[in-house]
Parts: C-alpha cells; structure tokens; sequence
C-alpha cells in the first residue's frame, strides 16, 4: 500500500504535547478526554511485527499506540483508523513530528463501515499482516460512562460492538495474519466468543497490578483461520510486593521493550 499523506488539518481541540517511553516518542493528545495510558503502550507492546508489514490500528484515537509500534519496530508500516475527524487529524500530526510520514498516515473511518469503504481508503481484504485494537469496552447499561464525549466514545459500546470490530480486523488481515488487542479481564469470555468463529492460535497474557488483587487487563494475540487451542501466558505484575513498579513494566512502559507472550 502506497502511503501519500494528505495535506494535514491541525486539530481544534485543546492539547497537552507529552513524552512517552522515555522521551522516544512525542505526542499531542486531548487536554481532556482520552489520553494515551497503560493499555495503549502495553498493546503496542504486544504487537509481534516486523520491518516492511503493515499495522492497522482500529480506534486509533490519537494514534499512540500504534505510532508506538512504528517506534519500536523500523520500517513497520502503519495505517490508523479513527472515527473523530479531530483525533485523525491529531493522529496526523503526531505520524509527522515523529517522523513516520513517509510510511504511516490517519484515516478517518468508522471501523464499523462497509467493505466497500475500507477499499476505497486503500484497505482492501487481506492487505494488513496485524491489526491492533483497544476497542471501547464498557457497557453503558451497566458502567458509568464520562460526560466528557471524546472519553465516551473511546470507552463505552453496546456488547455486540466487539464482534463488529473483530469481523473488521478478520477481513483486513491476510491468511495467518494476527491480531492483538486488550480488554478488561472480568469479561474475557465475550472477547473469546467474538474471536472463535475466524481466529485461532490465542494466547493471552494477564495483566495485574499486584500479585493480591485481580486481573485488570488480558492482553491477546489470535490468528485468522488457526485452530491452534489457546495458551494462557504467565502474568505480568505492573508492581512488585514493595508496591514500586516491577522490573519488566519498567522495561515495557519506558524503555521500549517488547511485551513477552510464549514464543
């Protein structure tokens, strides 16, 4: 796929410009709203890509975690997919000032649209070798949601959304080609559900914040068309028992390391 930036519209909204890993990459990012925290590091973390493959990022928002993965892996090529015209625009911005421009760009697109649309944005069936997704996963009916819209939006979804979302990544990527998302671990049986039709190979990681209380987080990785069974990861602890923050977060969190499953 041929990356040709369109001439960039600066966002509206009001932005902090901050540091992420270490200072490796620079992001503008809603003073309000969504910003970029764990789950986005950790999913970009997570995601096993090599220099010359293309990434899709579903729900990119700002485009941090995916500009993450062009952070971490050179050459990886990266399309960002975003509902909100501002934050495509912003997600534009942050591909440029990091210097990924030549081989990413900022889509703005419903992850729920027809084929149809996706081809017409360059994203034909089978054209992404991974797709990464931290899809909105709360309940309105049974959490409260924000006020704050852009928050609304990026965290609250009806239950069946997810599948929607899976079926998209399910037509974007080629044959044997992976996905890798986070969700809240308390529902981790609909994620499964939503993958077993058209993915196999999964393998999760849990994340927790201490060793006493639970899970927080599932990270996973599955594989279009596997019928490998899924494996379960062993955990990764975001604090020690002093309650400092354990070795490997830090390793993952700021100095770029990959997020480790059983390969």
């Amino acid at each position: 796929m041929s990356f040709v930036p369109s001439p960039p519209e600066r966002p509206l909204i009001e932005t902090t410009d901050d540091s992420v890993l270490d200072g490796r990459l620079r992001l503008r990012q809603p003073r309000q709203g969504h910003r970029v925290g764990h789950d986005a590091i950790l999913l970009a973390a997570a995601v096993p890509a090599r220099s010359g493959e293309l990434a899709v990022d579903l729900g990119a928002g700002g485009g941090s975690a995916g500009i993450d993965v062009s952070t971490r892996v050179p050459c990886v090529r990266l399309a960002l997919v975003e509902i909100d015209p501002e934050l495509s625009a912003l997600a534009d911005e942050n591909i440029r000032r990091n210097g990924f421009a030549e081989r990413a760009r900022s889509l703005t697109l419903d992850v729920m649209a027809p084929p149809a649309t996706f081809v017409g944005a360059g994203l034909p069936p089978g054209a992404a070798d991974h797709v990464l997704m931290n899809p909105p996963f709360n309940d309105p009916a049974r959490h409260a949601v924000s006020p704050d819209v852009g928050r609304r939006i990026a965290h609250a979804a009806q239950p069946d959304q997810l599948g929607g979302w899976a079926e998209t990544a399910r037509r974007l990527l080629r044959p044997g080609g992976m996905l890798t998302l986070i969700w809240r671990a308390e529902a981790l049986a609909q994620v499964l559900t939503s993958l077993e039709k058209h993915f196999g190979g999964v393998v999760l990681r849990p994340i927790y914040s201490t060793a006493t209380k639970p899970a927080i987080r599932v990270v996973l990785r599955a594989v279009k068309d596997s019928r490998a069974p899924l494996r379960i990861a062993p955990p990764l602890l975001l604090q020690d028992e002093s309650g400092a923050p354990s070795a490997e977060a830090v390793a993952i969190l700021r100095d770029a390391a990959p997020l480790q499953f059983l390969d």
